[in-house]
């Protein structure tokens, strides 16, 4: 028996796994055809016994033909399917169903509502009721004017995320000036809590330069002062913030520092580096501060 079956051991490890697996599928799917091939058969097999025992009744070929293959029904016409779906009947049905009285020769027909359209009334209804009792009796839902309320709100707190996210896409080539008050607001209050030491409460310079004169020692636009606060000037012992401070908080105070300009506060430092002319945008700036002060 070892010796027998060695070699079936041996051919069967020659047929890979999906080799099988066609091999299994093949074979289900014959046996589907020879239970279709049977059911025909059957099928044409009572076929014939049919028409063997309707001829033994008496049944013509043309009989048995019928009732071997019965006509179709005819399909009912637009004007049936019309009327079937509005309980309409034909004209030639409306004697039954006219209404004894006439006025002036004109007589009613007692055609009732179509089904569908009082199932459709009923549910209105009830969708009504419903909606009075949720709406203005057990008060669960909103209505226009609160929804319109909590949309507003909503819409104002997404907003602020995209406002809070677009103020931190700025860097040193996109900063613009502006004199925005909470801008400036921010600005001042992140200079007084990190600058003052090195530049004075009013930015005067103590050991920094002065930020208030025509003089800059690394550029006096917006984008150099920007970048100045971001990167620092290491060697002369200014710090980099750009990981203290978001791209946004640092616009914010290079924005403060621009609105100082001209500002000459007591006890300011002298001038130091090079003299920038004031550019148009910076002169809007300062009129703009002057005004609100």
């Amino acid at each position: 028996m070892l010796l027998a079956a060695q070699p079936m051991l041996a051919a069967d490890s020659l047929i890979s796994g999906e080799m099988k697996a066609y091999i299994g599928y093949g074979a289900v799917v014959c046996t589907l055809l020879v239970i279709v091939a049977a059911l025909l058969i059957v099928l044409q097999a009572f076929k014939v016994l049919t028409r063997l025992v309707l001829k033994a009744e008496g049944y013509t070929e043309e009989q048995i033909q019928l009732e071997l293959k019965p006509a179709k029904p005819a399909k009912p016409t637009k004007a049936e399917v019309f009327n079937k779906l509005l309980s309409l009947k034909p004209l030639s049905e409306e004697k039954s169903i006219l209404i004894e009285h006439d006025y002036d020769g004109i007589q009613e027909l007692d055609n009732p509502t179509p089904a569908w359209f009082m199932y459709l009334f009923y549910a209105t209804i009830v969708f009504a009721v419903a909606y009075l009792f949720t709406y203005h009796v057990l008060g669960i839902g909103q209505l226009q004017y609160d929804e319109y309320k909590t949309e507003m709100a909503v819409a104002a707190k997404e907003k602020a995320v995209y406002l809070a996210k677009a103020a931190n896409r700025v860097d040193e080539n996109t900063v613009k000036v502006s004199t925005e008050p909470a801008m400036l607001a921010s600005g001042q209050a992140i200079f007084k809590q990190n600058c003052v030491p090195c530049h004075g409460d009013h930015g005067q310079g103590v050991v920094g330069p002065n930020l208030t004169d025509d003089y800059w020692l690394h550029g006096g636009k917006i984008n150099d002062v920007f970048k100045t606060i971001k990167y620092g000037i290491t060697t002369k012992g200014m710090p980099t913030w750009e990981k203290q401070l978001s791209p946004g908080q640092i616009a914010d105070v290079a924005n403060y520092i621009k609105s100082l300009h001209g500002t000459n506060p007591a006890g300011a430092k002298e001038p130091q580096g090079t003299k920038e002319e004031e550019g148009a945008a910076n002169a809007t700036l300062k009129t703009a501060m002057l005004i609100k002060k």
